[in-house]
């Protein structure tokens, strides 16, 4: 599958500011090539590139004061098997590889500790594929998407209680449950077609039978037709740009078409 892909970032910077942008497709990953990307920001600033977490995707530092706009566009070729979670094995934890046990332990947004006697209870039953997916079930029974009705501040907890949310409150949900029940998980940035409204989407992985796994428990978008940026333990590390300042939203659009 190829996509186009496409994204505005257009804000008014009270005062001069250092950006973090992270809104580029992940280069060199097995299962998605960029054929063509380009990324340009309308203050002239310098972009200082650099690798984002693991060395997945990557970061761009640069500076903007006043008016600021960064376009990003895009085409990438998906190759992706579209692979069953149900019946993989979760691996040991004496198993597991180093980079990858960081995403056992509670984070900001997904205080998975706090949830260790719910999953027991509820999901007890299962193990690894299908525990996820039965969790990953439940997030979408359970939880409406609303957009609008979390913030930058909402947890996996608030999340819980409200039973709403939008991408990124589904994906804070899924981590922390899955978390909880001893299955490392990450916080995965990307473009994703057939995403409405489209916008930057977050989804999940999980690493089972020795190795990471594409889940999306809203929904929204096939696996297969998912564009990675970066990666992250959750929100905070994925942010598709953080100004270190004060900012006025003016414009944000973003489009992801199927091309091939």
């Amino acid at each position: 599958m190829r996509l186009s892909i496409n994204a505005l970032l257009d804000y008014t910077i009270a005062d001069e500011a250092d950006v973090l942008l992270q809104i580029e497709v992940a280069p060199d990953a097995h299962d998605q090539r960029i054929v063509s990307g380009k990324m340009t920001v309308s203050t002239g600033a310098e972009l200082h590139p650099f690798p984002a977490e693991e060395g997945f995707g990557r970061r761009t530092w640069t500076q903007g004061a006043g008016h600021f706009r960064a376009d990003y566009s895009a085409e990438v070729e998906i190759d992706r098997e579209v692979a069953d979670i149900a019946g993989l094995p979760a691996m040991p934890y004496h198993r597991l590889p180093q980079l990858v046990v960081p995403y056992l332990w509670p984070s900001r947004y997904c205080q998975s500790d706090r949830f260790e006697p719910f999953i027991r209870n509820h999901f007890g039953r299962y193990r690894g594929g299908d525990k996820i997916a039965a969790m990953s079930g439940w997030i979408g029974d359970k939880l409406d998407y609303v957009p609008g009705s979390s913030n930058a501040t909402t947890s996996a907890a608030d999340s819980f209680i409200s039973r709403q949310g939008i991408c990124r409150d589904y994906a804070h949900l899924l981590i922390t449950f899955a978390r909880a029940a001893g299955i490392p998980a990450r916080m995965v940035s990307a473009y994703g077609w057939q995403v409405e409204p489209q916008d930057f989407h977050a989804v999940v992985e999980v690493w089972l039978d020795d190795g990471w796994h594409l889940v999306d428990p809203s929904g929204l978008a096939p696996v297969e037709g998912l564009a990675r940026i970066v990666v992250g333990r959750d929100a905070t590390d994925i942010a598709f740009m953080t100004i270190f300042g004060q900012a006025t939203l003016n414009k944000q659009k973003v489009t992801v078409e199927r091309i091939d």
